[in-house]
């Protein structure tokens, strides 16, 4: 058995496996299907200040080699959170990770601040990077300054470990994560879902309600690898890396390109217990190859 566990920021991993927001609920909804206490984290699903709808259905469409979404960060808000999930979740024997949304700096920091208040979760996600919402979110995380603004917003009010999400839809992806770096940002993790179209071309409309939405699956790992690998280059804080991750040998290719640890999306659509596995798969690779600690291969590709 290796030596699995990593930190991110102040937050100790019993793994370097997480499950990614927006894939897994809160948790509660796999904990028949997995042993959640195996896994190093949880980060659930998006939260934002005051209850949102999201966008008209269909928002869902299978493509080859992953998925489109345009959900659009839907939830009954951070004071539901707080009141009817928070109990249900403080005590699940892994880490939870709230994935925080907004439609501004003073809003996001609203939202982080009633979170920082609950003594079980200990760290947040800070979502600057979903594309599929009116006001916030993507906005900020395509410039340097909008990604600061935030940042330094949230820093301000959030004493806990701080995990940026960034997006891939930008040129210059580390330039962003020095800029949240240089903001106090703990961790940054990547990649958010690439921005993707499809079309009915009996109707000659999208498939989408809005037209675009965000692309995940096994279609854009060889993106998200490139990117966690350039930033893990960039940055001296750790990289949470994701896209695309499948199985463990996918996970392996994220911690040798620089990923402290790793979450899964997509993948816990089609097997709702790969996280699990994963977890395994990495642990056995590391005893096949006789490393005893994963600290011997995050970063270890060479170049």
């Amino acid at each position: 058995m290796a030596q699995l566990q990593v930190n991110i920021g102040n937050l100790c991993l019993k793994n370097p496996v997480m499950t990614a927001s927006g894939t897994f609920g809160y948790g509660l909804e796999f904990a028949d299907l997995v042993h959640l206490d195996r896994l190093g984290g949880i980060v659930v699903k998006g939260t934002t200040s005051h209850p949102r709808e999201g966008n008209p259905y269909p928002r869902m469409f299978e493509t080859a080699g992953g998925m489109l979404n345009c959900v659009g960060l839907q939830n009954k808000g951070v004071d539901y959170f707080c009141r009817e999930i928070y109990p249900q979740v403080k005590d699940l024997g892994t880490n939870v990770v709230v994935n925080v949304s907004g439609s501004s700096p003073e809003d996001y920091a609203a939202c982080a601040a009633r979170i920082a208040e609950l003594d079980g979760i200990p760290a947040i996600e800070l979502n600057i990077s979903c594309p599929n919402v009116k006001d916030g979110g993507m906005a900020f995380g395509v410039t340097c300054e909008g990604a600061a603004s935030v940042v330094k917003a949230v820093r301000a009010a959030y004493p806990k470990t701080l995990i940026v999400k960034l997006s891939p839809n930008v040129t210059d992806i580390a330039s962003i994560a020095r800029a949240v770096e240089d903001c106090g940002a703990d961790a940054v993790s990547l990649i958010n879902t690439l921005m993707g179209m499809a079309i009915d071309t009996e109707r000659r409309r999208p498939v989408l309600s809005i037209a675009t939405g965000g692309l995940s699956g096994p279609a854009v790992k060889p993106v998200a690898l490139r990117m966690v690998w350039q930033v893990a280059r960039a940055v001296k804080i750790p990289v949470v890396g994701l896209g695309g991750i499948m199985n463990a040998t996918d996970a392996i290719e994220f911690l040798m390109a620089g990923a402290s640890a790793i979450e899964i999306g997509t993948a816990n659509f089609i097997d709702p217990a790969v996280s699990e596995k994963v977890a395994d798969g990495i642990n056995e690779w590391l005893d096949a190859h006789g490393v005893s600690d994963v600290h011997d291969i995050i970063g270890a590709v060479n170049s």
